[in-house]
């Protein structure tokens, strides 16, 4: 199956990183590289580009796009979270931009095989590394009825995450819950009849929980985060977009950590933890997309980007 990719708020991503040429930018999730094509003719003649996935087919395509521009360009297969060791690997210790784009790709969901979407049969996966072991699968036909109903409340935000996990458990015991649609009719099954009509499907919020357990996303963007901002010279921008809350939030409370100085409590009247900025907020409110992009390409929806710059 051809991996097409629509990158989401283009042009917006290419103006809050600032590119410029001779620039080093890391894009940790480089998907069919329609983000890191835009970059590297910003940062034309001389600027780099790293492009980081743990999806083995994102970095063929990345491979195939980003050809022309030869020696500009370095892939590594690999997580966002390790991106410290995969730079200090090439030699490279500060960058002047990175750029995640969280969340499932368009590729990923309509690959059927892939075993992301609930609309699609196929065995349940979710693996964005195919090379680790732990499959949605996995979760489904092994985790106790309580850590299921918590991954699918906490990732998920699903109110009925208790309700589903018990359902789930109920079916196993005759069978393994093998398939996508599977567990998209067990999910169906117990959720009342008058929220199937509501624009999200009932198995959205489960499918979403447990794709984040699988691949460890929170886990790992807290660690890109972390990592990431040490890794900007002085004026480098790290561009986050992120499609649902959790992430959201994490993105805009690890900028605004990173903003705030002293992280003393407020009743002390001299700040004793010497702690510096290490960035400024760039945007105070998330960019998101324009009515005409979100006709354009549906998914980019529920995008918002938010920006921090080194200081």
């Amino acid at each position: 199956m051809h991996f097409f990719h629509k990158p989401v708020l283009l042009r917006e991503v290419i103006a809050s990183l600032g590119c410029k040429a001779g620039g080093v930018y890391v894009d940790g999730t480089v998907g069919g590289a329609g983000h890191a094509f835009e970059i590297l003719q910003e940062s034309a003649p001389d600027g780099l580009l790293i492009g980081i996935d743990a999806d083995e087919d994102a970095l063929h395509e990345a491979e195939k796009r980003l050809n022309p521009f030869g020696g500009r360009v370095t892939l590594a297969r690999g997580n966002f979270a390790d991106i410290g060791d995969i730079l200090i690997g090439l030699n490279i210790y500060h960058v002047d931009g990175i750029l995640l784009d969280l969340g499932v790709s368009s590729h990923q969901l309509d690959a059927a095989e892939r075993g992301f979407s609930f609309s699609k049969e196929a065995l349940l996966d979710m693996r964005m590394n195919c090379r680790q072991q732990t499959s949605a699968y996995t979760l489904v036909n092994t985790l106790p009825e309580s850590s299921l109903a918590k991954i699918i409340r906490e990732y998920g935000e699903e109110t009925m995450a208790r309700r589903i996990a018990r359902a789930i458990v109920a079916e196993r015991k005759s069978k393994h819950i093998e398939t996508t649609t599977e567990l998209a009719s067990i999910i169906l099954s117990v959720i009342p009849k008058k929220l199937h009509g509501h624009r999200l499907h009932p198995a959205t919020k489960t499918f979403q929980a447990l794709r984040i357990a699988v691949n460890k996303e929170l886990s790992s963007l807290q660690s890109a985060l972390a990592d990431g901002i040490d890794r900007l010279h002085t004026g480098g921008r790290f561009s986050v977009i992120s499609y649902h809350s959790l992430e959201d939030r994490m993105v805009k409370t690890s900028f605004r950590s990173y903003e705030n100085a002293c992280i003393c409590p407020h009743d002390i009247p001299i700040c004793n933890c010497q702690r510096q900025s290490k960035a400024r907020v760039v945007y105070r409110r998330p960019v998101t997309p324009s009515d005409a992009e979100i006709s354009d390409n549906p998914r980019a929806r529920s995008a918002k980007l938010r920006t921090a710059e080194r200081i």
